[in-house]
């Protein structure tokens, strides 16, 4: 099974020490100092993760060329029964060696894996790197997963890593919901996708109250899902703490259906700050928002600012970026949209593989086309610095502050069939003007906070990335 997580968090990522309650003034910023320390842990910790799921490669359950007898109508439990002895029949005609467990994180690296800079992997070198494992006697799952580990380390790639088994299964639960599932992206019989339950913590809400594993999630508080995105879905899940969330779901692939009330019990915290502000004598008008993290409700939340600054006479907007590490992918691509024309390119994504060579571009009309400034310094990293790259290049603001981190590498989790994991790095993210973010970093426009006159004639002479 593979999950396009589009990780990117980073194990060596600085994070400030401060705790920030009210963000310093706009019309008194300068570039701080900021203490650091090492964000510990790739995937635990402060997490960015996207929620663009890909769909298994090696599921039998899930294929769409599979098909399964059709069921009594009296007895809906026959379809799950059915499935189950499908699955394990397919499971025990597959004998796992530890010789095969190498060879096939050998083949997951030789038909994935993006060097980003290392230059240590070649077609060549890995190919000769196949024929010492199989010269090499393995007489126990643990040796084998110690030849993985040192197989994967001699490409030269922090994020690129091996998952023990407990590891691996950790991560496939890992709750963005709030309830305790997680959610991805399946495609189905028709041509389009549907959602499916990926993992569901042991006796967390969601299970407690029945949702299990593989279900289909087919509408949310009574509103259809369909067409909808995994993240899309996951904002909707999301809310205040013991409040409830009503799932219809159909169990399996050929039900029965049923609607489910579970009652939230995590704080979904809002990462949006805003204020406010009357700048230059009076003169200007601005709307001025943080954005500290993004989760599951940037998007919601900034919206919500935006419009109630609107309401207030904003006709100059702030979105201040610093220190904020990153996120959920998918969450930076839409806060970017949000301020995009339709048409406007967000990010390039480029890889080996074909799946991970995309554009993703504005699809809608902007919320606002007043004049924006983003705030940055050394900490604005991955999905922040998706949102600068995309605003600036497009021509829709200038950046204020310190060249960013420059965190722009895409992770895939792919499970071994053994249960154990490799995290291999896919892909990278290239700006709208075609720079690659990882280890540079985006440089900003201006040091200090500059005129809002002298802001509205940079935009009015910039060019557009499309057109350079």
């Amino acid at each position: 099974m593979r999950v396009t997580l589009l990780c990117n968090s980073s194990s060596s990522l600085p994070l400030s020490q401060s705790n920030i309650s009210k963000p310093p003034s706009i019309s008194n910023f300068k570039s701080p100092n900021w203490a650091k320390k090492t964000l510990i842990g790739a995937l635990s910790g402060v997490l960015s993760f996207g929620l663009l799921v890909s769909s298994p490669s090696s599921v039998a359950f899930e294929s769409p060329s599979v098909q399964l007898p059709s069921p009594p109508s009296s007895s809906p439990e026959y379809c799950r029964e059915e499935q189950l002895e499908d699955r394990a029949e397919a499971e025990s005609d597959t004998v796992v060696t530890d010789e095969g467990i190498v060879e096939e994180a050998w083949e997951i690296v030789n038909g994935s894996f993006l060097d980003t800079g290392r230059h240590r992997w070649s077609p060549e070198t890995w190919k000769r790197k196949k024929e010492d494992i199989r010269s090499t006697s393995i007489q126990s799952r643990t040796k084998a997963h110690d030849i993985i580990k040192r197989m994967l380390a001699s490409l030269g790639d922090p994020y690129t890593r091996f998952l023990e088994p407990e590891q691996f299964s950790k991560m496939a639960r890992y709750d963005m919901s709030g309830i305790g599932i997680n959610i991805k992206e399946v495609p189905d019989e028709n041509g389009g996708v549907k959602l499916k339950v990926l993992g569901v913590v042991l006796d967390g809400p969601a299970h407690s109250a029945g949702v299990r594993q593989d279900d289909e999630v087919l509408a949310v508080n009574g509103m259809d899902v369909t067409g909808k995105s995994a993240f899309e879905v996951l904002s909707l899940l999301q809310g205040p703490n013991e409040t409830f969330v009503t799932l219809k779901v159909k169990h399996g692939n050929c039900g029965p259906t049923q609607s489910i009330e579970v009652e939230r019990q995590l704080v979904a915290r809002t990462p949006v700050f805003y204020r406010f502000e009357q700048m230059e004598n009076g003169t200007m008008s601005v709307g001025y928002m943080r954005l500290k993290e993004f989760n599951a409700l940037a998007r919601k939340d900034l919206v919500i600012a935006m419009k109630r600054l609107q309401d207030m006479g904003a006709s100059y907007f702030v979105l201040d970026l610093r220190d904020n590490l990153g996120g959920l992918v998918q969450a930076g691509i839409e806060i970017a949209k949000v301020f995009l024309n339709e048409g406007d390119t967000v990010i390039y994504t480029v890889g080996r593989d074909p799946q991970y060579q995309q554009t993703i571009v504005a699809d809608a009309a902007p919320l606002t086309t007043a004049p924006l400034i983003v705030m940055v310094n050394n900490n604005t990293a991955s999905a922040s610095e998706i949102v600068a790259s995309a605003l600036h290049d497009n021509c829709r603001a200038v950046l204020v502050g310190e060249r960013t981190f420059g965190k722009g590498l895409i992770q895939s989790v792919f499970e071994l069939h053994d249960g154990s994991g490799v995290v291999v790095t896919v892909g990278k993210y290239v700006t709208p003007s075609h720079k690659d973010i990882n280890g540079n970093g985006i440089e900003p426009d201006y040091r200090n906070f500059p005129a809002w006159s002298e802001v509205k004639q940079h935009l009015s002479q910039c060019k557009y990335a499309q057109q350079q």
